[in-house]
């Protein structure tokens, strides 16, 4: 690891080129589901991890930590979704509602997950190809688990409940 407080021209470039096509991907995405569908990229996220978990119902502390939101901007998204009718909160035990998806958000992900698939395939999969998406993948789970590691000890981000 670098001394050096300031990043080289090629440094500099990747970083740049990184964020560009990061900004540029998840903008193109998130157009279509909100053309296509009407579906905004936080929808997605929140009816994704939903319709992924065996009984299609989350605790709100749960989606937060999976969708790493602050509690007011994931409570502020949900109550939005629940006028849509695409999740339902349900009172429990604790002080943390139940967020179950509708029959309605079920519909919703099912109808725009297989269109979010292809372009996620048609302009990040195949423009990597297998081997690069391999190594891609590898350097993710690097760059994330050096952030956690960092995370455990020198600042510790646990999100506010």
């Amino acid at each position: 690891m670098s001394k050096e407080p300031w990043l080289d021209d090629d440094e500099q470039k990747a970083w740049r080129s990184y964020l560009l096509m990061n900004r540029t991907l998840e903008t193109h995405l998130e157009r279509h589901l909100q053309r296509d569908f009407g579906l905004s990229k936080s929808d997605f996220e929140i009816l994704v991890n939903l319709s992924e978990s065996e009984s299609g119902r989350m605790r709100a502390f749960e989606l937060s930590r999976a969708t790493q939101w602050e509690k007011s901007r994931l409570s502020h998204h949900l109550t939005r979704m629940e006028k849509r009718g695409l999740i339902r909160k349900e009172a429990c035990e604790s002080r943390y509602p139940e967020i179950a998806i509708t029959e309605e958000g079920l519909a919703a992900i099912k109808e725009c997950a297989p269109a979010q698939a292809a372009r996620v395939r048609e302009f990040f999969v195949d423009v990597f190809g297998p081997d690069r998406l391999a190594v891609l993948g590898e350097v993710a789970d690097e760059i994330v688990g050096t952030i956690g590691k960092h995370c455990e000890t020198d600042c510790p981000l646990e999100v506010r409940s």
